[in-house]
């Protein structure tokens, strides 16, 4: 992690979304002029507590102790595998309390089964080996943005991820009290896959908002976003506890997105091995719902018991997109159970924060990544990091 202080300059206060303002002239002449910033640099759990890790290089990489002392050296393109050994590090012949790979030149590590921009550190835990990614946060945005969004839609959108996606990343770094890293690589954080979602799109986009972050009250903010709200986003605090004052719940412009609508269907067997303790289902019926209509919890009643689930639980139960969906029964004829249900839904993911497919289409109608981000997340400022 980089050892400078991290100071964040407002550079908007009034930028109205949706609407174009001379404010914007204005942004870009104040982003000219900032000083050139120092790296700050991620900490990536890739592979956690894993019994083995596949680690390489794709130049002559060194490889040094915890101390930063060289103890040996990995051959280009090569596959070497780190793993616990008395609760040291063992890889190939070496073995120490923890290690880096640090590649020679431009060159890239592998961890598990990608490619990866910077360097590489490898620490014991009770379970096995944990492979960290230490990478500049602006290379790691580079492969987040490609692997959240299309690298070919619109600048803007991808300018209006990069930001919100380095704010993210930030807020977390701050948040995280784990003494090893930063945050994790899957969705549970945001999508990190090394340089294969990488493009030219993203470097441009990346390129373009170096540095930029979203504040509220001076402080980086939670950017939450999803692919799809299903024509409406939503209060934070109705979706989870911690209300946020930036994360409101406003109209979307996602209804031509794939995902805006979507139906699944579910076999009385298929419910009944997902959902237990109830017996063959009868009915499945919201009892709260988000002033939205996502479902909060929800009464499922069968012959044998009841059962009152968080929307959640069910998405999770049948692999649904989101918690926004209304359930219908199939009875045939002279039937008590239904045979099988139908389950009607909208959006993609929590419906918190920006929506992307929304992002796009603003995009396409001619907003920019100012306006787009400033929409989503009510009230915040866009503001420069600086790191001294």
């Amino acid at each position: 992690m980089s050892s400078g202080l991290l100071f964040i300059s407002v550079i908007n206060r009034s930028i109205k979304p949706l609407k174009h303002y001379f404010w914007t002239s204005i942004l870009f002449w104040l982003l000219a002029i900032a000083p050139a910033q120092a790296s700050l640099v991620l900490r990536i759990a890739i592979q956690e507590g894993a019994k083995e890790v596949k680690v390489g290089s794709s130049t002559n990489a060194t490889i040094r102790d915890g101390a930063g002392r060289a103890i040996g050296e990995l051959q280009p393109t090569k596959g070497f595998v780190a793993e616990l050994k008395s609760g040291k590090v063992a890889l190939a012949n070496w073995v120490s309390g923890q290690m880096w790979i640090e590649p020679k030149g431009e060159g890239y590590v592998w961890i598990g089964d990608q490619w990866y921009r910077g360097r590489t550190h490898i620490i014991p835990s009770k379970s096995g080996v944990t492979a960290i990614n230490y990478i500049d946060i602006e290379q790691y945005l580079y492969s987040v943005i490609g692997a959240e969004m299309n690298g070919n839609w619109p600048q803007e959108v991808l300018k209006a991820q990069a930001v919100a996606a380095r704010s993210y990343a930030l807020n977390k770094r701050q948040e995280n009290s784990n003494n090893f890293y930063d945050l994790g690589n899957d969705q549970l954080w945001q999508v990190y896959q090394g340089i294969k979602t990488e493009s030219q799109g993203t470097y441009a986009a990346v390129d373009a908002t170096k540095g930029q972050v979203l504040t509220y009250n001076g402080q980086i903010i939670l950017a939450l976003f999803h692919s799809s709200s299903g024509g409406h986003t939503e209060n934070v605090e109705d979706v989870w506890s911690n209300p946020l004052p930036y994360l409101r719940a406003v109209p979307d412009f996602d209804q031509d997105a794939p995902v805006y609508e979507w139906t699944e269907s579910f076999t009385q067997a298929e419910l009944k091995q997902r959902i237990s303790g109830v017996g063959n289902i009868i009915s499945m019926t919201p009892q709260t719902t988000t002033p939205h209509n996502s479902v909060i919890t929800i009464k499922v009643l069968g012959d044998a018991g009841v059962k009152t689930l968080q929307g959640t639980d069910i998405t999770a139960a049948l692999g649904l997109k989101s918690t926004r969906f209304t359930v219908t029964p199939n009875k045939d004829e002279g039937q008590q159970i239904p045979s099988s249900f139908q389950i009607t839904g909208k959006g993609f993911g929590h419906a918190v924060g920006m929506s992307q497919w929304g992002a796009y289409n603003l995009a396409r109608n001619g907003y920019n990544y100012q306006q787009i981000l400033l929409y989503y997340y009510q009230g915040a400022n866009l503001a420069r990091i600086d790191i001294r």
